[in-house]
This record gives structure tokens, C-alpha cells and sequence, in this order.
């Protein structure tokens, strides 16, 4: 099976794995899936990712498409670099392979031009047109014509707040910052018109190129606000050379002012899916966020 054959017949590809008629290197990079890096006939690679075979449960429906559909989507723009889907089928994933190198402040700061504009590409509506996931959880894209402050509470926070109270990450009066600012999420200004968004941007799903580009891994993509894929970008450490990737997005398209002040509320969705899925190693980090988002309400800079 070479490349050629395989884009023709991409629904043959779990046979050829099955009857190992293809070399198979498992690798990392899977997130919560099987990953492997496959080597076709005519030297091609190929990452594979597949639903663990010894899961506990089956494969969510429509999980890999979700994947497929945000990272055509993404590579749609024609900015930032995104690997190509090359089999989307219902058990299993495969992109072109990306080559991995040791990050650059070079790559960084075209990195932050790029995503400057993949934001700029825009989208029709918060959402998207296809059903989400962020990790192993359902996310609703119902598409919505905003504005963003309403939407961003009622379909980013509110929902895994709920499922982490439910599964005892967070009690109930751990619950109250976030439900205060859901509250009074009106305040913190900053709506803007959708942007095409990564939607899961933490520094783990960057991949840095021997190409010196950083491809765009593993998204929750939809019409989201660009200050989410800037937030949270900074989590858990931040990339190699955030500072250049910040300063360079700026200078392509400048921040509204209050950006500052404004991480925290966008850093929060993606921690309250880790305490829906983690559980309570991430109620600190909630709780954090939810307070500093709060002492931020109303307060607006001018952020040069």
C-alpha cells in the first residue's frame, strides 16, 4: 500500500493493519487514543490514531469525524500549518506525517502571524456545523449567533461545571466562583465576532516542524473568540517561546484592550473539562482561575 493507493481506498486501511501488511511504529502523541506512525510501501508516513483496544467502552459516534472535520477546517484558511486528513473513518484517523524538530524563536514568531490569521478566516457562527468533542467529552457546537459572553457561558462553562460537580471533582460551593462569574459574564467586555479557533490550544497540541512551521494538533475547532486559543496557550507552562508567539500574533492583529484581564475567564472552560474528566487534581487550578477572573471584572487596560 503506498500513498496513492491509500487516498483511493482509504476504508482498506484497518485490513492492511489487521493482517500487519504495514509497518506499524507505535508512537506518542495520541492524546487519550492509540498512536502510530505507519510506513507505507513508498516510504510515506502516515500518523495513525486509533479508540484503545482494551477500552471500556466503544468508540463515541462520530468522534474521529469530529477530529477530521475541525482540522480540514482549520487547514481550510490557508494560514496556519495543519496536516492533512488522509483517512477519517469511524475507528481510526490518519494524517500526514510532520516530521518533529526542537522549537525556534523563529518558528514561534511565524507561528504568531499564522494564527493571527486563522482567526482572521472568521466563522459563520459560535459553533460549528458539526457535532464536537474536546477530549473524550461531547461539546456542543449548536451553531449561535452569540454574542460571545452568552454563548461562552451557556455552552462552554456551564456544562462541564455540571459534570464536575456531578462526579465530585468540585462541590457545590467550590461551584459558586465559576457560577458568579457566569453571572456576570456581561461585564468583562471583549465580545467579538467569531473567529476560527483552534478550541483546545493547550501547548501539548503544537507540534514543532523540522520545516520550522508549528502544526496544529489535536482540536476542538469551531467559531469560537480568538482570546480562548491565546489563553489557553499559556496553560500548564506555556510553549517554548510564548513570549514570541504572543508578541507577534499582536503585532499582526492587535488585542482588544482588557485581554489581560480576560485569561483567566477563557483559561477556565478547558480546566473545567479536565476536572469533568480528571476529577479533583484540577480543582486548585478552578478555583484559581474562577477567582482571578473575578477580581479582573470591570477593570479595563490599555494594553500597548
Amino acid at each position: 500500500m503506498d500513498l496513492a493507493y491509500l487516498r483511493a481506498h482509504p476504508e482498506h486501511l484497518p485490513t492492511f493493519l489487521t493482517h500487519q501488511r504495514i509497518r506499524e511504529t507505535p508512537v506518542s502523541g495520541g492524546d487519550s487514543c492509540a498512536a502510530s506512525r505507519l510506513t507505507l510501501d513508498d516510504g510515506h508516513s502516515v500518523f495513525a490514531k486509533t479508540w484503545p483496544e482494551h477500552a471500556e467502552r466503544a468508540v463515541p459516534e462520530g468522534f474521529f469525524a469530529a477530529e477530521a472535520a475541525g482540522l480540514r477546517w482549520l487547514r481550510d484558511a490557508g494560514t496556519v500549518a495543519v496536516p492533512e486528513v488522509v483517512v477519517a473513518l469511524p475507528e481510526l484517523l490518519a494524517l500526514d506525517w510532520v516530521e518533529p524538530d526542537e522549537p525556534t524563536p523563529e518558528a514561534a514568531e511565524l507561528f504568531g502571524r499564522e494564527l493571527a490569521g486563522l482567526h482572521r478566516a472568521g466563522a459563520p457562527a459560535f459553533g460549528a456545523e458539526w457535532p464536537g468533542f474536546i477530549g473524550l467529552l461531547p461539546q456542543d457546537n449548536t451553531p449561535d449567533p452569540g454574542p460571545w459572553s452568552e454563548w461562552f457561558a451557556r455552552r462552554r462553562l456551564l456544562p462541564y461545571l455540571r459534570m464536575s460537580v456531578d462526579n465530585g471533582a468540585l462541590t457545590r460551593a467550590e461551584s459558586g466562583p465559576v457560577e458568579d462569574l457566569v453571572d456576570r459574564i456581561a461585564e468583562f467586555g471583549g465580545d467579538e465576532p467569531p473567529s476560527r479557533i483552534h478550541g483546545d490550544l493547550w501547548p501539548g497540541n503544537l507540534l514543532w516542524g523540522a520545516d520550522d512551521r508549528v502544526w496544529l494538533v489535536d482540536p476542538a475547532a469551531h467559531g469560537g473568540h480568538r482570546e480562548t486559543d491565546l489563553a489557553q496557550l499559556a496553560l500548564f507552562g506555556g510553549p517554548p517561546h510564548l513570549d514570541r508567539i504572543t508578541a507577534a500574533y499582536r503585532e499582526a492583529w492587535p488585542l482588544a484592550d482588557g485581554w489581560r484581564e480576560r485569561v483567566p475567564l477563557h483559561q477556565l472552560h478547558l480546566l473545567l473539562v479536565h476536572t469533568a474528566l480528571f476529577g479533583a487534581a484540577y480543582r486548585a487550578a478552578v478555583d484559581s482561575a474562577a477567582r482571578a477572573a473575578l477580581r479582573g471584572t470591570g477593570r479595563a487596560t490599555v494594553d500597548g
